[in-house]
């Protein structure tokens, strides 16, 4: 059997489990398969542990570390039975999942008849984010993702993120696509929050750690003249998710070109770092944040 068969079978398995099994027999059987993925999977557990430690340092204590870490896991399985759900949803079923908050953030946006670029981060249910977004959007969204190894699944995960107007643009080559997004008045949707190579992004400060981060949406922003407008969505119960709106972010168009750009970047930073902090446990935290200046911390894995 080979691996592309093997990850159809798969998610076809879960995808009938989730769409077939009554909520109160799934609910503590995802629980559980959480926490057996968590055990299993020692790598990934182990950048999330590291991540905490180097985020959280003796603030935090072991057992709430471990809690959290598999609070990612058990996150990012109901993200998934989500997904399955989602596919093919109309917009009032995606509306109904989602409290919106500060709505006037992004009612004055719309006044403007510009499009903006939204900043979020693998936080939350984020895949179900960018579909509510593009539900109060009239001229579109465009999002940028990395094609998944499996083209089989690339393929499902596609026409999943391209439903209500939303346009999926490649990573590879990214930033003179969105210009011609943006260009034709559509809106765009990046995630910040992963690292970069060094010659990719600039350094700045997260969790009080260097790290890099993207300089896109400020690049875009300062181009075209445009507000970035921070966007998260949280839940407390994989039901009912509540998605916030932050204030704009305005790029600066001084002389001084990189000093702008940082000065954006710096704040993106800061209000992604603020959100997860004050829920740690909706951020995939197995991913190496920190890889292009602490790479040691990743070793044990």
């Amino acid at each position: 059997m080979t691996i592309e068969r093997v990850y159809i079978l798969v998610f076809r398995s879960f995808q009938w489990f989730v769409l077939n099994i009554p909520k109160f027999i799934r609910k503590p059987i995802m629980n559980i398969l959480s926490f057996i993925i968590y055990l299993f999977d020692k790598r990934h557990r182990n950048y999330a542990l590291a991540n905490l430690d180097l985020a959280f340092g003796d603030s935090m204590d072991k057992k709430e570390k471990k809690a959290i870490a598999y609070s990612t896991y058990k996150n990012m399985l109901y993200n998934i039975a989500d997904f399955i759900k989602n596919q093919g949803a109309s917009k009032e079923d995606i509306i109904k999942k989602v409290k919106f908050e500060n709505e006037d953030i992004l009612f004055n946006i719309k006044q403007t008849k510009q499009p903006a670029i939204f900043i979020t981060a693998h936080y939350g249910n984020w895949e179900l984010l960018s579909l509510a977004l593009a539900t109060q959007l009239e001229n579109g969204l465009s999002i940028v993702g990395r094609p998944l190894d499996s083209k089989v699944m690339d393929k499902i995960l596609k026409q999943n993120r391209e439903q209500f107007n939303i346009r999926l643009i490649s990573k590879y080559g990214a930033l003179r696509s969105l210009m011609r997004e943006i260009k034709k008045g559509r809106n765009i949707g990046l995630l910040v929050d992963q690292s970069v190579k060094q010659h990719e992004g600039i350094e700045i400060e997260f969790f009080g750690h260097k790290a890099t981060h993207i300089t896109s949406a400020a690049l875009l922003a300062r181009k075209f003249k445009l507000p970035i407008i921070p966007v998260f969505i949280t839940t407390q119960d994989h039901n009912s998710y509540t998605l916030t709106f932050y204030p704009a972010i305005y790029t600066l168009e001084t002389d001084d070109m990189n000093k702008d750009i940082r000065k954006s970047v710096e704040a993106q930073a800061k209000i992604t770092e603020d959100i997860i902090r004050k829920k740690p446990d909706e951020w995939f935290w197995q991913h190496r944040r920190w890889k292009e200046f602490y790479p040691e911390i990743y070793k044990k894995a």
